[in-house]
């Protein structure tokens, strides 16, 4: 069960290697995605701004977002990777990739989760209004978003390293 996080420059190198069954695009509204040669059966597209709380004119994160990017992750069998990518591979997509972490884990593991995202992705600073959403739907009382939070901003960069998280325990690589 790999996941592999990447920003979108990466995404037709990455769907073209590694031939995934799903694709969840996270992007700001109007903007436009990568062409593929080849586009993953199941695909996703969610559109919002990666903000951490609302702001005046822009598209924030919804719970409905965050329950259909559940659902879809829950639609994956593992036989072959999802590909999640927002613009930077930083926020949005980090997040996306540590709340399918969370969900299918037990409740307890939360921050072992975002201990294992950072060491992958020092840059990783996931969108804390993603993972709070996901926290109240999951219901894991807080314990998503204080994990995000105990791991802290990532590092400063323009564009976040793609990597793989595997989602059984002690397998994740860096690409």
């Amino acid at each position: 069960m790999k996941l592999i996080v990447a920003p979108l420059h990466e995404v037709a190198g990455l769907a073209a290697r590694h031939q995934p069954s799903h694709l969840i695009s996270l992007a700001s509204p109007g903007h436009v995605d990568a062409p593929l040669t080849k586009a993953p059966p199941h695909r996703l597209d969610l559109r919002f701004n990666d903000i951490a709380e609302p702001r005046e004119g822009l598209t924030p994160p919804t719970e409905a977002d965050v329950a259909a990017l559940l659902a879809f992750a829950a639609s994956w069998d593992g036989t072959r990777p999802l590909l999640i990518h927002c613009w930077a591979g930083v926020s949005r997509s980090t997040a996306a990739a540590y709340v399918i972490a969370c969900a299918r884990a037990a409740p307890g593991r939360e921050a072992d989760w975002a201990v294992r995202l950072r060491s992958l992705a020092p840059t990783a600073t996931p969108n804390p209004l993603i993972v709070a959403l996901a926290d109240r739907l999951l219901n894991r009382d807080g314990a998503m978003t204080r994990a995000v939070a105990a791991i802290g901003r990532g590092a400063e960069t323009a564009w976040g390293q793609a990597f793989e998280l595997d989602l059984s325990p002690e397998k994740e690589t860096r690409r």
